[in-house]
């Protein structure tokens, strides 16, 4: 997997932007960073809650690892070279789930159904 495709599917969901965050690039959701990518781009960063980051670490050691800054563990580092497109993907959808408000995440009542 490439930076290239990480931007792509990052880009598709609902209201992310990509702006500079220190020297790297981040994916925002309404301003709220999910997922970070370090030049030269070989890592990104994804911003997942515990469950799912204790879930990739023990299913994809081979590729990912915790994502420790300050001392503090926040998410998951993806080497890209050796990642499969589907976990980074599902990676970051979690990410983006857990930073974008409830109503982007949520799909509309469907019209007559009780509750809409």
């Amino acid at each position: 997997m490439r930076l290239a495709d990480v931007r792509r599917f990052a880009l598709s969901l609902p209201e992310v932007t990509e702006a500079p965050h220190h020297e790297a690039t981040s994916f925002r959701v309404r301003g709220k960073i999910f997922v970070t990518a370090p030049p030269p781009g070989e890592h990104v960063h994804i911003f997942v809650d515990e469950t799912a980051r204790e879930q990739a670490l023990a299913l994809h050691p081979e590729f990912v690892e915790k994502l420790f800054l300050g001392g503090r563990v926040w998410g998951v580092r993806v080497c890209l070279g050796a990642a499969t497109p589907a976990v980074v993907k599902s990676l970051i959808r979690s990410a983006w789930s857990n930073k974008a408000p409830r109503a982007l995440v949520a799909p509309p009542a469907e019209a007559g159904k009780p509750g809409s």
